[in-house]
């Protein structure tokens, strides 16, 4: 489990081919990175990948398929900066909201447009996401925890304050590109429970 907080921002160093899927190499940047273990979880741009193989100053992780296919991590180039987060620990303050690393769609960056110090960020979804998204309910975009301000049939709008933008990939990214949604758990879990309810 993660908090949709970013930690640091790394960079991809390479998208290795391995036997029909890729294996990632990432240089950590400013992410702590002390007492790693291999095992362990860390999202990359909202994706929860394990780490295989790590050094001081980067780690590698496998990507099936199926996490290419739902997600960016076979869009991104060498040189792109990424989102990073180590898994939460049982003692962490849940500073965003309770973000697992299972992406559940791609969405696209609509517009961006300056509000005072802060930028309204608007972006599309899949009509299949939209129903789960809500005013003033959380998303996880890219891996970042953020509180959605409207939504409509075509997407929905956020606002990023001066310290996201500059602490997050968020940075080096222009309308037009592509993005990890991960929507917000309770809403899947609702959904399950009245579907439940209503199958009785």
């Amino acid at each position: 489990m993660f908090t949709g907080i970013i930690e640091g921002v790394g960079r991809l160093r390479a998208l290795e081919p391995r036997g029909g899927d890729v294996r990632l190499h990432v240089d950590v940047g400013a992410l702590p990175f002390q007492a790693v273990q291999l095992g362990e979880s860390i999202a990359v741009n909202g994706v929860c990948l394990t780490v295989i193989a790590f050094d001081d100053n980067s780690f590698q992780a496998d990507a099936s398929n199926e996490t290419l296919g739902l997600t960016t991590l076979g869009r991104l180039r060498p040189g792109a900066p990424v989102n990073l987060e180590r898994a939460m620990r049982p003692t962490d303050r849940l500073g965003g909201h309770m973000v697992s690393g299972h992406v559940d769609g791609v969405g696209v960056v609509h517009a961006i447009e300056d509000d005072a110090r802060a930028q309204r960020w608007r972006f599309g979804a899949p009509a299949d996401l939209l129903r789960y998204i809500a005013k003033k309910g959380s998303i996880c975009v890219d891996g970042v925890s953020l509180t959605v301000n409207a939504v409509d049939d075509a997407g929905f709008e956020v606002a990023l304050i001066p310290h996201t933008i500059a602490h997050t990939a968020f940075s080096a990214t222009a309308a037009g590109d592509a993005v990890n949604l991960e929507i917000d758990l309770v809403a899947r879990y609702v959904e399950r429970l009245l579907a439940g309810r209503s199958a009785t």
